[in-house]
Parts: structure tokens; sequence; C-alpha cells
């Protein structure tokens, strides 16, 4: 990669980091844009490769959100009859 490219891959996504922190949502996602399209001009192939592959990517998040998502009901399910039988075995005393 060219000097000039790797130094506007950092300032765009350090400028566009510093915007998104500070709420300036438009601005932010513009110059990452501006960062991806610089680091897609450069390495055209990895970028077709994992266009490619992104169904593949959406399915292993959903089922990783689906995964958390029953862990989170078994745990609620959990505390709930934890409290519950505690609850009813201090008022039986």
């Amino acid at each position: 990669m060219e000097n000039w490219k790797k130094i506007l891959l950092a300032g765009t996504a350090g400028a566009s980091l510093i915007l998104l922190l500070k709420r300036q949502h438009t601005a932010g996602l513009l110059l990452g844009g501006l960062s991806l399209a610089t680091l897609a001009s450069e390495y055209p192939e990895e970028f077709a490769r994992i266009r490619r592959r992104m169904p593949e990517y959406v399915e292993r998040g959903l089922n990783l959100m689906d995964v958390a998502s029953r862990a989170g009901e078994k745990l609620a399910q959990f505390s709930e009859s934890r409290t519950t039988d505690w609850y009813e075995a201090l008022l039986s005393r």
C-alpha cells in the first residue's frame, strides 16, 4: 500500500471514530465510508470474498443472538423460581 493511502486510511478512520464519539453521526459515517473505500481500492479481492460470504456471517450472528436469548430466558426463569422458593421457605417458618 502506498504511503498516501496509509495516511488517508489512518486519518479518515481516526477522524471517523472521533466524530462518532462526539455524536456527529453523519460526518463520522461519511469518513468511515471513505476509509472503507480506500481499503476496497487496495484489496478488491478480499472485499469480494467478504461480500460473497456475507449471508454466512449474518447466519452466524443470528445463531449467536438466538443462543444468548435462550440463555437469558433460562437465567430469568432460574432467578425467578429461586427467589420465589426462598421467599416461600422464609414465610413457612
